[in-house]
């Protein structure tokens, strides 16, 4: 057995954990660069427990809350330069998987004045300000991983970067702060975590180690599933559903995801579709094409979820997943390409091909025939 390992974040885990754990602040010195967007970090409830642990630390700090959602690198750029500017000793990302990729991009930037098209190298003069995160959301998992997901508008898609640097050094998980999620958001958010799970285990790069985090997520997300389709949410099932995130997380911090974020990545910058609903529209027809790869993988991630078959799957997905969109020719073509470009198509524990994309999108999105 060969293999690496490194969880980069220490975790603390629970209800009211950020005031419970202030001197985690006070470690990293006396100014810090709050990364969030316009409404999660305040309606959840965790962005006045982080300022009222600053005061009461005697920390001085600077909000910025001009994420984007599906943050780009001209977003990350100016609050990095705004970072710089402050003199900011540590980051706290505060939000969902936006905020919390856009807080790593900052981090690098507040100490490196690059282009921000430079975040791609993966290496940096100055090693990257740490990042305290913490999560609104339960599904990227961000909070755990090295990457920072971002915008690439001039290749009209989404691409990743991150390094052992740029793990974050402490992720508050507090469920309390998800509780503000309205429910569709709820549903994305726990599919995204799940198929971080799924991806991870079927990827080329799973390991022994990494599979254990995999189907603690996938068990835990199975146990939630009645939940998800009929929207009944009660503290215990959220701070599952923030569990699963984690785990999900710490996967795809060894493995990477596969086809499914490649294909998916288009669905949302070219058709508005939140990730996870993006991910979730692709996953039964990704189970097929598998399956005589992975066959005994899928097999017991069925079984885990207590189904007999793909189809039960997609019944499942279908409840979960509603969606208006039918593809063009054009589109299936042109979406496939993109995620062939992606390192995640080599990672899938089966060869890919464009034409097997293709096929993947037409199966899985209404098909516009006559276009």
């Amino acid at each position: 057995m060969q293999f690496k390992f490194q969880i980069g974040t220490k975790v603390l885990f629970g209800k009211g954990c950020v005031k419970a754990s202030k001197l985690e602040f006070s470690k990293y010195g006396k100014r810090a660069f709050l990364v969030t967007g316009k409404n999660s970090g305040k309606e959840s409830g965790a962005l006045i427990d982080v300022i009222s642990v600053l005061e009461q630390e005697g920390i001085e700090y600077i909000i910025h809350d001009k994420i984007e959602n599906n943050p780009s690198l001209e977003n990350v750029y100016t609050g990095g330069k705004e970072a710089r500017e402050f003199n900011a000793d540590f980051i706290v990302g505060i939000g969902g998987g936006s905020p919390l990729d856009a807080s790593k991009a900052v981090a690098v930037l507040a100490v490196n004045d690059i282009d921000p098209i430079e975040l791609y190298k993966n290496t940096f003069e100055n090693k990257p300000l740490p990042v305290l995160a913490i999560p609104t959301t339960a599904g990227t998992g961000s909070e755990v991983t090295p990457y920072s997901i971002l915008t690439r508008n001039d290749m009209q898609t989404k691409m990743s970067f991150g390094n052992e640097d740029t793990f974050p050094v402490v992720a508050f998980m507090d469920a309390s702060y998800s509780e503000s999620m309205p429910n569709e958001v709820t549903v994305n958010t726990a599919v995204d975590a799940f198929s971080h799970a799924v991806e991870g285990y079927l990827s080329r790069r799973s390991t022994a180690a990494s599979d254990i985090f995999a189907l603690e997520a996938i068990k835990v997300f199975g146990s939630c599933i009645n939940n998800l389709i009929e929207n009944r949410y009660d503290f215990e099932i959220r701070e599952k559903l923030l569990y699963t995130a984690m785990y999900g997380g710490m996967t795809i911090a060894h493995t990477g995801t596969t086809i499914v974020h490649g294909l998916g990545y288009s669905l949302t910058y070219f058709k508005g579709l939140p990730h996870g609903k993006a991910n979730g529209l692709l996953m039964k027809e990704y189970f097929k094409f598998n399956y005589e790869t992975a066959k005994n993988k899928i097999e017991n991630i069925l079984k885990i979820l207590k189904l007999n078959n793909i189809d039960e799957f997609g019944n499942i997905m279908d409840k979960l997943m509603k969606y208006d969109l039918k593809l063009k020719k054009e589109e299936i073509k042109q979406f496939a390409a993109l995620a062939m470009k992606q390192r995640s198509s080599s990672y899938n524990i089966r060869s890919v091909t464009e034409e097997d994309l293709e096929g993947i999108l037409r199966c899985s999105i209404k098909y516009g025939e006559h276009n």
